[in-house]
């Protein structure tokens, strides 16, 4: 599109010569590919437009900003609106384009890329990369589709209420599913059922001949049915579609049949933990609702790999210390799921279990009370030895000392340095170490010093 063409379609006003731009916007000047369209935004700590020079230097085409730039520039008064209206303009010129979109609690990062996998091996699909879901990452999303893609997987996230309305507006679907409501965010909502007002509007947001795809196993989200006059379709262990015999293998990769319509087809994960199977139903679901034979699903699920950096990752070092590397977020729910996976790697391999966990944030005046629930829930699991990083986390700690008949050991570290130093020294080789917290707390780096520079213990 020509810089005028953009203008028109944002209702901006273009400055410099009316050049073409000839590839993906980009919001990070070091992402920019050659002939891109830079948007520049303003924030409370950081002006995009300071950055110009250097997408310029990176070969961006243009700008889409709330001020002229060295660049040609299409002036508007929200550039982050301005780029909503551009992506759900270039998704209207795309007709043979489907679709899904998906939220939920926890799990919908994973559903989303066990989705993109599986019907990538059907036809040319663009999904969101990582978590990129909100007013951003959506349509940015978007504007990597072209004439030549089938599928366009879209992960949707909230704030509050009118979030997800508000990105459905940019990226309409035929496919919706709400994966669960569960606790995340809680904090900024105030209970769960104004969680599940938000993510109901993935659900009102379809047409009548689209399919909601939705949890048979929440009531929050069953209900959820009533929001539109569109089809359903229940995931879940007695949902439409549907899972039977789990069994995990020494690092807790599922293995199991699900089924649909009568039809039972085998199925084995490669990343770990029980928590992982709801996920492929739900991203099973969604491809049936998109016309995908069962039989292609299950064989794509157990060929999909991890897409999506710091999500229960699975490494083994050299010398034989696991390392399960889940810290890209965190919440109650999630946090259990993943305490249950390193038991059982843990104990299917007779190792010792160490369980490097951070605060959980975003949790409200509760926050607390969820934490102690979650040292609880590591003490019920057996787990060997606790690792709490930061006075955020102490709740983590109480609760698990708390816990009657419990024998393992609590270790409260000041932070994350801290909590380094003490698991170089101490991991040894016949150990598995969970590393878990929310995005802030930047828990990874426990876990590449494990892999990369920690020694282990002798």
């Amino acid at each position: 599109m020509t810089l005028r063409e953009i203008a028109e379609v944002v209702g901006g006003t273009p400055h410099g010569d009316d050049v073409t731009v000839t590839a993906p916007p980009f919001v990070d000047s070091r992402l920019i590919e050659p002939g891109g369209l830079f948007v520049a935004i303003r924030g409370e700590r950081v002006d995009g437009h300071d950055f110009v020079e250097a997408a310029a230097d990176a070969g961006a085409a243009a700008v889409l900003g709330s001020r002229p730039t060295l660049l040609p520039t299409v002036v508007v008064d929200d550039p982050v609106a301005g780029l909503g209206r551009l992506a759900r303009h270039v998704l209207d010129q795309l007709p043979g384009l489907t679709v899904l979109a998906l939220t939920g609690s926890q799990g919908k990062t994973g559903t989303k890329d066990y989705l993109a996998q599986v019907l990538s091996a059907a036809a040319p699909t663009v999904a969101t990369a990582g978590n990129f879901n909100n007013e951003l990452g959506v349509p940015l999303t978007v504007l990597r589709a072209d004439a030549g893609t089938a599928y366009l997987v879209v992960e949707m996230g909230a704030r509050g209420e009118g979030h997800i309305g508000y990105l459905c507006e940019i990226a309409p679907p035929t496919v919706a599913a709400v994966i669960n409501v569960g606790t995340a965010h809680i904090g900024e909502f105030g209970n769960r059922e104004a969680i599940a007002r938000a993510k109901g509007e993935i659900i009102a947001a379809l047409p009548a001949d689209g399919t909601a795809v939705l949890n048979a196993d929440d009531p929050l989200t069953t209900a959820m049915a009533s929001r539109t006059e569109a089809a359903t379709l229940t995931f879940g262990e007695h949902g439409d579609v549907a899972w039977r015999g789990v069994e995990l293998d020494d690092l807790g990769r599922p293995s199991f049949e699900i089924g649909y319509a009568g039809d039972w087809r085998p199925v084995r994960l490669t990343q770990s933990g029980r928590h992982q199977v709801p996920n492929a139903a739900a991203a099973t679901a969604m491809a049936v609702a998109a016309g995908m034979p069962l039989v292609d699903a299950a064989a794509a699920l157990s060929s999909a790999v991890a897409a999506s950096p710091w999500r229960m990752e699975l490494h083994e070092r050299d010398d034989g210390l696991v390392v399960v590397n889940d810290a890209y977020n965190a919440n109650p729910a999630s946090m259990v799921a993943a305490l249950d996976a390193l038991a059982g790697i843990g104990s299917r391999r007779g190792r010792r279990t160490v369980a490097v966990l951070g605060e959980m944030k975003e949790l409200g005046p509760g926050a607390d009370e969820s934490h102690r629930e979650v040292g609880r829930a590591a003490a019920d699991a057996g787990i060997d030895v606790i690792v709490v990083v930061g006075e955020e986390a102490r709740g983590i700690a109480e609760g698990a000392r708390a816990s009657e008949g419990w024998t393992g050991t609590v270790v409260l570290t000041a932070g994350r340095d801290e909590a380094v130093g003490w698991v170089r020294k101490n991991a040894a080789a016949e150990d598995v170490v969970l590393v878990k917290a929310s995005r802030g707390v930047a828990l990874e780096v426990v876990a590449d010093d494990l892999l990369e520079g920690g020694t282990g213990a002798p």
